[in-house]
């Protein structure tokens, strides 16, 4: 059974089939730290362990901040702080863990479920990139999106390549020189999200019917096309398909489809869809 430890900076429960993960520093606008990505990445991996115990009990995954500030990027309070560089030829210690951030997004990335982000407020640097790996994209009218680290002197440097598949290079790269924060109209209009409410009546209203949505399909197949999307953009297409041909097979001789196609031919839900 799903569990979750008393993190510091994260709030987690499991709610019936869905995992709720909430950044939980308003203080500093849920900014990262080392910290919070390594809890993140403990979360990822207890809920893809979760999924693969039991392929039907977790449905999906829902991201968002406490405070009405999704995530502000790296926390420059944190990172100025920086020890002196190693001597010359030595391998500078400080690489290592933050690219192990480019790691987390991408656990997050290839999640076995659905993952649905809430946006209210900043979403800037990682928490751009975090909303970019999500399936489900809700924002709020406050909702912002950014690159703005180079008005700071430094980089988002491993959201970069999650951003650009979802909004493109074009508008990545204007985004990157500019270091504006588009607003939620905006992000809706280039593709980062395709929900913008005004309340957070209707924040709930569209995630009732997101997760109404997801429990129609069978979590394998789900998860199964998700893998394939995401290798879209990394692999050649004869790759996709033939993986996609073997994936069918398996899934049509496999016990959730039988039964999902005779419930269609039946004219009733399948058993993942009963309640």
């Amino acid at each position: 059974m799903l569990s979750f430890p008393d993190y510091r900076c994260l709030l987690a429960v499991r709610e019936g089939d869905v995992a709720r993960l909430v950044f939980n520093r308003p203080e500093r606008r849920n900014a990262l730290t080392h910290e919070m990505m390594q809890e993140l990445s403990d979360a990822f991996a207890r809920i893809t362990a979760e999924v693969e115990r039991d392929p039907i009990g977790l449905r999906a995954l829902v991201l968002r901040g406490a405070g009405g500030f999704f995530c502000a990027g790296g926390d420059i309070g944190f990172m100025k702080e920086m020890p002196p560089p190693p001597p010359d030829g030595q391998h500078d210690p400080l690489v290592a863990p933050y690219r192990a951030f480019g790691d987390t997004l991408l656990e997050l990335n290839r999640l076995p479920l659905p993952v649905i982000a809430i946006v209210d407020g900043p979403a800037a640097g990682g928490g751009f990139g975090m909303a970019c790996a999500s399936d489900v994209v809700i924002m709020h009218e406050s909702a912002r999106f950014g690159i703005p680290e180079p008005r700071a002197g430094f980089i988002p440097s491993q959201v970069l390549p999650l951003i650009a598949r979802r909004i493109g290079e074009g508008m990545t790269r204007e985004l990157a020189v500019t270091t504006r924060m588009m607003d939620a109209r905006e992000a809706l209009r280039v593709g980062v999200g395709r929900h913008l409410c005004a309340t957070e009546e209707e924040i709930q209203a569209v995630l009732a019917r997101a997760l109404a949505d997801i429990r129609r399909g069978e979590p394998g197949a789900v998860a199964t096309v998700k893998r394939l999307v995401l290798m879209c953009a990394t692999e050649s297409d004869a790759a996709v398909l033939d993986a996609a041909a073997l994936d069918l097979i398996r899934l049509l001789r496999g016990a959730p489809a039988q039964a999902g196609m005779k419930a269609f031919l039946e004219k009733r839900r399948p058993p993942w869809a009963a309640n």
